[in-house]
Protein backbone atom coordinates (compact mmCIF):
# COMPACT_ATOMS: atom_id res chain seq x y z
CA UNK A 1 0.00 0.00 0.00
CA UNK A 2 1.08 3.37 -0.70
CA UNK A 3 0.02 6.86 -0.34
CA UNK A 4 0.09 10.32 1.84
CA UNK A 5 -0.60 7.75 4.88
CA UNK A 6 2.55 5.17 4.23
CA UNK A 7 6.24 6.88 4.36
CA UNK A 8 7.60 7.97 0.89
CA UNK A 9 10.04 5.65 -0.82
CA UNK A 10 12.45 8.11 -1.05
CA UNK A 11 12.81 11.61 1.00
CA UNK A 12 14.66 14.39 -0.85
CA UNK A 13 17.21 16.17 0.65
CA UNK A 14 17.95 20.09 0.75
CA UNK A 15 19.81 19.39 -2.61
CA UNK A 16 16.80 17.50 -4.46
CA UNK A 17 18.78 14.07 -4.08
CA UNK A 18 17.74 11.87 -2.35
CA UNK A 19 18.52 10.72 1.42
CA UNK A 20 20.47 7.50 1.71
CA UNK A 21 21.97 7.10 5.43
CA UNK A 22 20.22 4.54 6.75
CA UNK A 23 19.54 5.95 10.32
CA UNK A 24 18.01 9.19 9.36
CA UNK A 25 15.38 6.99 6.90
CA UNK A 26 14.52 4.93 10.02
CA UNK A 27 13.77 8.13 11.84
CA UNK A 28 11.92 9.79 9.06
CA UNK A 29 10.01 6.83 8.90
CA UNK A 30 8.79 6.46 12.05
CA UNK A 31 8.17 9.84 12.48
CA UNK A 32 5.99 9.66 9.39
CA UNK A 33 3.85 6.32 10.91
CA UNK A 34 3.60 8.62 14.30
CA UNK A 35 2.82 11.80 12.79
CA UNK A 36 -0.32 9.76 10.89
CA UNK A 37 -1.37 7.73 13.96
CA UNK A 38 -1.37 10.97 16.12
CA UNK A 39 -3.57 13.71 13.42
CA UNK A 40 -5.96 9.73 12.25
CA UNK A 41 -6.77 9.65 16.48
CA UNK A 42 -7.24 13.71 16.57
CA UNK A 43 -9.23 13.96 12.99
CA UNK A 44 -11.77 11.18 14.24
CA UNK A 45 -11.92 12.63 17.66
CA UNK A 46 -13.09 15.79 16.31
CA UNK A 47 -15.19 14.60 13.34
CA UNK A 48 -16.88 12.04 15.92
CA UNK A 49 -17.59 15.09 18.27
CA UNK A 50 -19.31 17.23 15.76
CA UNK A 51 -16.50 19.52 13.81
CA UNK A 52 -16.84 19.94 10.22
CA UNK A 53 -14.74 17.73 8.44
CA UNK A 54 -13.87 19.82 5.56
CA UNK A 55 -13.10 22.96 8.34
CA UNK A 56 -11.11 20.73 10.60
CA UNK A 57 -8.73 19.22 7.14
CA UNK A 58 -8.13 23.34 6.72
CA UNK A 59 -7.04 23.61 10.51
CA UNK A 60 -4.93 20.80 10.41
CA UNK A 61 -3.10 22.10 6.90
CA UNK A 62 -2.99 25.77 9.00
CA UNK A 63 -0.97 24.15 11.51
CA UNK A 64 1.29 22.60 9.29
CA UNK A 65 2.24 26.05 7.61
CA UNK A 66 2.39 27.90 10.61
CA UNK A 67 5.45 25.50 11.41
CA UNK A 68 8.72 27.41 12.07
CA UNK A 69 11.32 26.11 10.03
CA UNK A 70 14.36 25.30 12.09
CA UNK A 71 17.09 26.21 9.32
CA UNK A 72 15.64 29.96 9.90
CA UNK A 73 16.20 29.80 13.44
CA UNK A 74 19.78 27.97 12.54
CA UNK A 75 20.49 31.27 10.05
CA UNK A 76 19.91 33.79 12.64
CA UNK A 77 21.44 32.76 15.73
CA UNK A 78 20.76 34.89 19.14
CA UNK A 79 17.16 35.67 18.14
CA UNK A 80 13.90 34.86 19.53
CA UNK A 81 10.31 35.15 18.73
CA UNK A 82 8.37 37.29 21.21
CA UNK A 83 5.79 35.14 23.09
Amino acid sequence: MSGPLTPPASWPGADGAPLSCREKLRTLGENHEELVQVLRDAFEDAVLMGVDERALREILHGVVDALPSPRRAEASPGTRDAA
